[in-house]
């Protein structure tokens, strides 16, 4: 009870990071097409009297797309957010939020200076009480209301053009779910018509991106509401598993001892309800999930099809993927061909690279795998093993931007599908983050693996320090032997100048110069370091 009143307290206090902001979601908001709420600290819109930021016109990116999306005008979530909002906070400097009241990834304190790298670890090197601590948060979250968010539960048009809001509440941890579906429904054509090639999260050269900046929200998320600055989301080392590892009560939850597609009575996730998991039935209504509840979480592990995913993956599969160059090829979709980003997703064989859409490997063998909720896209993050399953392949995605180090100009600036160009906005976050912020180190972004942390050194400082050391312990010997070499220099250009004199000095015409005057100004300096 204790932790559950803490957890109103903080969400109460702090902003958090999602989709519609609630001081936004009205008419005037709307019709006015602004989100620029006021900070706390000076009351001003974007903290702007603090110089945390200012209102401003959102730039949207005028690449062309990709022919995966035919229409124009359709679908609220084309040029993200412009439908809803044309202008919101720009923050300055490290400041961020919807209202520039937080700090970026990476960084904390009253004024965002102070650097922080946190560590990653695998769920199964927790303590008890630490597994049992996030445990106990995923449950948290799924009890607290979002303060600072709500969901639409209409369409734009469906609203009257912002005249009449239709927004609800909704916990924390469905919030995420929501926004997973919401990138990834398909677009509502009027009747029963709809598109189904579409995803703003998956399919593209975004997928990596567009999680990486969704596990950084729901981290931070976590905590706010729990007070707990220092936590990290655990991460689930797929590799080679020949069963699910996680799937027993001392950790995501065991198998029901009746129906094997529910979870045991005895873990906590067997009380969770799931939302957003009927897409047929929104299409053919032509409406949005509204985040109702439609019944228990659903994973029966193991009894999956076989003929499209007939394991788990691999270390041979990640290293071969580790070990592609291009990030991204060809149509940038499911069927692009020796591309990291679609052998990691899983649309490309993990032994040729070579796109086969009828099996499912790396990341989307494991959502096949578990038979359930986690199964079907839009609905699949309701099943807490996806942000620990989503961490792993986040790691992956790190050791490929370490093995490569790729310029930020290699991921796609055009041509991409909707939404997963360079500098489109991710759909749908605000505050908005474009897909190339997020294309970086894990590190600039506030968070390392441990299994991936190395005895390397940090910095130049750090290269420097061990031969400062060995100087410092011979410095009297390094003082005198300069005294002496001064002096022996000393000695010898007296007696050499002394010696000129005597011989009444030396023609010019029988001193060389060492660099012909003609050949001076075509010397290049060259190094092969």
């Amino acid at each position: 009870m204790l932790l559950l009143a803490l957890g109103f307290l903080l969400v109460m206090l702090q902003p958090s990071a999602g989709q519609f902001p609630r001081v936004c979601a009205n008419v005037q908001s709307l019709l006015s097409k602004e989100c620029c709420p006021p900070w706390d600290g000076d009351g001003t819109p974007c903290g702007e009297l603090s110089s945390r930021g200012s209102c401003q016109n959102i730039l949207l990116s005028q690449a062309p797309l990709g022919p995966q999306f035919p229409f124009s005008g359709v679908d609220d979530r084309e040029d993200w957010p412009s439908v809803f909002y044309n202008r919101t906070c720009r923050c300055e400097g490290n400041f961020m939020g919807f209202n520039c009241g937080e700090c970026k990834f990476g960084f904390s304190g009253p004024n965002c200076t102070e650097r922080q790298v946190r560590t990653r670890r695998n769920i199964f090197q927790l303590t008890t009480s630490e597994k049992n601590k996030f445990l106990a948060y995923l449950n948290l979250a799924k009890n607290i209301p979002s303060q600072d968010y709500v969901i639409a539960t209409g369409t734009y048009t469906q609203m009257n053009n912002g005249s009449n809001p239709m927004f609800r509440d909704i916990n924390v941890y469905d919030l995420f779910v929501w926004m997973h579906y919401y990138a990834s429904r398909d677009t509502l054509l009027g009747g029963s018509n709809v598109w189904r090639d579409i995803d703003f999260a998956h399919e593209a050269p975004g997928f990596l991106p567009w999680h990486r900046a969704f596990l950084l929200m729901w981290e931070r998320q976590i905590q706010k509401i729990t007070g707990d600055e220092n936590f990290t989301i655990p991460y689930w080392d797929w590799r080679d598993a020949e069963d699910c590892g996680v799937c027993n009560d001392e950790y995501m939850g065991g198998r029901h001892p009746t129906n094997p597609n529910l979870l045991s009575p005895a873990s906590i996730f067997s009380s969770w309800q799931v939302i957003c998991t009927r897409s047929e039935e929104y299409n053919s209504q032509q409406a949005l999930c509204s985040a109702t509840s439609e019944g228990p979480l659903r994973r029966n592990p193991g009894n999956n099809d076989k003929s499209r995913t007939p394991r788990l993956p691999s270390s041979a599969d990640v290293e071969f993927c580790l070990s592609l160059t291009q990030y991204e090829s060809g149509s940038m979709d499911k069927m692009a061909n020796y591309s990291f980003r679609n052998t990691l997703e899983g649309f490309a064989d993990p032994q040729t690279a070579i796109s086969n859409p009828s099996q499912s490997s790396l990341h989307n063998a494991l959502h096949i795998y578990m038979n359930g909720s986690m199964s079907q896209v839009q609905g699949s993050a309701n099943d807490p093993i996806f942000v620990i399953h989503h961490a792993f392949v986040d790691s992956i995605f790190e050791r490929w931007l370490r093995r490569h180090r790729p310029m930020l100009e290699v991921y796609p600036a055009a041509n991409a599908p909707i939404g997963h160009n360079r500098e489109n906005y991710m759909v749908p976050f605000i505050p908005l983050y474009r897909n190339g912020e997020f294309f970086k180190p894990s590190r600039d972004l506030g968070y390392d693996y441990e299994y991936l942390q190395e005895p390397a050194l940090e910095s130049f400082q750090d290269f420097l320090t061990p031969y400062l050391q060995q100087a410092r312990q011979i410095w009297a010997w390094l003082v005198g032997a300069a005294v002496f070499g001064g002096i022996v220099t000393a000695v010898l250009t007296g007696l050499i100048k002394a010696c000129q004199k005597k011989k009444g000095g030396t023609s010019s015409e029988i001193q060389p110069l060492l660099i012909e005057s003609e050949d001076y100004n075509n010397i290049t300096y060259q190094s092969n370091f």
